[in-house]
């Protein structure tokens, strides 16, 4: 079992297992053909709100990275990107392998939402 993160647009490697899209956005302008993705979970990427608030979007303070983090878990415990993340857990413990795909944009892996996520998904595996 092997959980990775990356860029949706860095193509599939042999290990990637189930490639799953965690954005709250497709990307744009993007045939269909070209997705590099199995499956689109849209309700694991950050919510409009919380997204307008981290970039401080109308207007306001761009949200501090360790509270953009904190909000981003809270939402993360809603039924339904919980119950995705559980079937996630439960296809990592039956071994199989997941590659958690964020934006082109998102280039520091530190910032973006997918390392939460996959730290969330490791601390299910653990507990």
């Amino acid at each position: 079992m092997a959980l990775k993160t990356t860029l949706w647009r860095v193509p599939r490697e042999p290990d990637d297992g189930l490639r799953v899209l965690v954005t709250r956005y497709r990307p744009r302008a993007l045939p269909k053909a070209m997705e590099t993705w199995d499956v689109w979970m849209r309700a694991l990427g950050p919510s409009a709100e919380l997204f307008d608030a981290f970039f401080g979007k109308k207007g306001k303070t761009p949200l501090p990275l360790r509270d953009y983090h904190a909000r981003y878990r809270e939402e993360m415990l809603r039924p339904e990107p919980a119950a995705l993340l559980d079937g996630l857990a439960a296809r990592l413990r039956r071994g199989e392998n997941v590659t958690l795909l964020c934006s082109k944009d998102c280039l520091l892996a530190e910032v973006c939402h997918r390392t939460v996520l996959a730290e969330l998904l490791r601390s299910r595996l653990a507990g």
